[in-house]
C-alpha cells in the first residue's frame, strides 16, 4: 500500500446520468485500467453497436468478474490521484447501492454527484443527495454531466446548478461546502484536464476537485465490530464466517463472541486475499475461522466483537428516522423491514415519540400521531428477532439503517440508544 491517505468516494446520482461512464473514464484518466482493456471494450461496445460506452463497458465486466470472484465479494475499484489513494464504493448500478449505502456497506467519505444537463434533477438524484446528507457526508462534488449533449453552454450548465442547489437547500446541505463543475465523461471534459469546450468555465478539473477534499478522520478507537456476511465451509479449514472489518482490530489469538446468535471461541486463523494475516484492521474484508464454532451456530447478520466487549443487542432501541417516501402515513405498529449492517430483520416501530423539524433539529411535537414522507421524528423500535445494533453516537458504522417496504427504501435513521435484552 502507497503511503498517501485513503478516501471512500462514492458515486451517486440517477441512473441514467452516466455515472459508470464517470467511474470508467477516471479509472482510465488515473491508468487505473490499461489501454488495451478499454480498446478490448471499445471494440466489443462496437460489435454491439453500442460504441462510446467502452467506459461503462469496462466498470460492468469488472462487475462480472466480481461477481464469479470466489471468496469475498468486493463491490469497489480504487485509483491513485496525487493527494490520495480512492476507492469508489459500490460501483454504480449496484442495485443495492441505497440500502449498501446506508447500512454502512460503504461507509463513504466524500461523494461526487453526477447530473446530467440534459435532464436536471431526477427522482434518484434527490434521493441520493438526502441520504449523503443523513449519512453525515459533509463534502459533495457535484459534476454536471454530458455538457457534451447540450453543446457546452453556460446557460444550461447554471439553469442546472440552480435547481441542484434548491435541492441542497431543501435538505439542509451547506452549499459552500459544494463545488460544481461541467464535465463530459463520455469526451473527457473536465475530468482530468481543463477543457477548451467550456471556456467560460475558471474552476477546477474533477480530479484536481477530489486531490483538493480534506481528509477523512481515522476511524474511532471503538472494539472490534465485524459484522458477518456469509458463512462458509472450506475444507480443511472448516467453517469460515466474511466480513467487513468496521471498527477495532481482529487478531489470531483473541476471545470473540458472536451476536445475537451468543457463540464464541479463540480465533485461529484470518485471511485476507487468500492469504493469511496475523491480524486485520478496519476496511478489511477478511474471512477467519473461530475454535470450536461450526456453520450452523452463527449467521449472517450476526456482528464479531471481543468475548469481554460484546456487540449490544437491542430488546428495543430509540432512533432518527427519516421518512423519504412513503404512499400514506406511518403510525405505531408499523413493522417494516430494518436493514442495519448485513442484518435484515423485521422491526416494529412501537411508539413515535418525537417529531422533528428537519432544518433545526428542534422538537416540533410530541407523540405526533403518525409521520409522512418528508418528516424526521424519533421512534422506538422493537425487533421481532434478536438484532446486534449500537448507538450512532458510539459506533456510528453500527448506528444507522435502512427501513425498507414494498420494495423501496422508505426511510433511513441512526440509532440514539439501546435498551439491551
Amino acid at each position: 500500500m502507497s503511503d498517501i491517505p485513503h478516501q471512500n468516494l462514492a458515486i451517486i446520482g440517477h441512473v441514467d446520468h452516466g455515472k459508470s461512464t464517470l467511474v470508467g473514464r477516471l479509472l482510465y484518466e488515473t491508468g487505473s485500467v490499461p489501454e488495451h482493456v478499454i480498446e478490448q471494450h471499445k471494440e466489443e461496445a462496437e460489435e454491439k453497436g453500442k460504441g462510446g460506452f467502452e467506459f461503462a463497458y469496462v466498470m460492468d465486466n469488472l462487475a462480472e468478474e466480481r461477481e464469479r470472484g470466489v471468496t469475498i465479494d468486493i463491490a469497489h475499484q480504487e485509483f491513485d490521484t496525487d493527494e490520495y489513494n480512492f476507492t469508489i464504493v459500490d460501483c454504480p448500478g449496484h442495485r443495492d447501492f441505497v440500502k449498501n449505502m446506508i447500512t454502512g456497506a460503504s461507509q463513504a467519505d466524500n461523494a461526487v454527484l453526477v447530473v446530467a444537463a440534459d435532464d436536471g434533477v431526477a427522482p434518484q438524484t434527490r434521493e441520493h443527495v438526502f441520504l449523503a446528507r443523513t449519512l453525515g457526508i459533509n463534502e459533495l462534488i457535484i459534476g454536471i454531466n454530458k455538457m457534451d449533449l447540450v453543446d457546452y453552454s453556460e446557460d444550461s450548465y447554471k439553469e442546472v446548478i440552480g435547481e441542484v442547489e434548491d435541492l441542497l437547500n431543501q435538505v439542509q446541505f451547506a452549499t459552500d461546502d459544494t463545488t460544481f463543475i461541467p464535465i463530459s465523461a463520455f469526451e473527457g471534459d473536465n475530468v482530468s484536464e481543463a477543457s477548451e469546450n467550456t471556456a467560460w468555465y475558471d474552476g477546477p478539473t474533477l480530479l484536481e476537485a477530489l486531490n483538493d477534499l480534506p481528509e477523512p478522520e481515522p476511524p474511532t478507537d471503538a472494539p472490534l465490530r465485524l459484522p458477518i456476511q456469509d458463512v462458509y465451509t472450506i475444507s480443511g479449514i472448516g467453517t469460515v464466517p466474511v466480513g467487513r472489518i468496521e471498527t477495532g482490530t481482529l487478531n489470531t489469538g483473541d476471545n470473540v463472541s458472536f451476536q445475537p446468535s451468543d457463540v464464541g471461541g479463540e480465533v485461529k486463523t484470518i485471511e485476507m486475499h487468500h492469504e493469511e494475516v496475523p491480524s486485520a484492521a478496519p476496511g478489511d474484508n477478511v474471512g477467519f475461522n473461530v475454535r470450536g464454532i461450526g456453520k450452523d451456530d452463527i449467521r449472517r447478520g450476526d456482528v464479531c466483537g471481543p468475548a469481554d466487549d460484546p456487540p449490544s443487542v437491542a430488546e428495543t432501541f430509540q432512533a432518527q428516522v427519516v421518512v423519504m417516501q412513503h404512499p400514506s402515513v406511518i403510525t405505531a405498529g408499523y413493522t417494516p423491514v430494518f436493514h442495519a449492517h448485513t442484518a435484515q430483520v423485521a422491526c416494529t416501530i412501537e411508539s413515535i415519540d418525537q417529531k422533528i423539524d428537519p432544518s433545526t433539529g428542534e422538537v416540533a411535537e410530541e407523540d405526533p400521531d403518525f409521520i409522512k414522507s418528508g418528516d424526521a421524528a424519533v421512534v422506538t423500535v422493537r425487533p421481532q428477532k434478536p438484532l446486534s445494533i449500537e448507538p450512532s453516537s458510539e459506533i456510528p458504522e453500527l448506528g444507522s439503517f435502512a427501513i425498507r417496504d414494498m420494495g423501496q427504501t422508505i426511510a433511513a435513521g441512526k440509532v440514539l440508544s439501546v435498551d439491551e435484552r
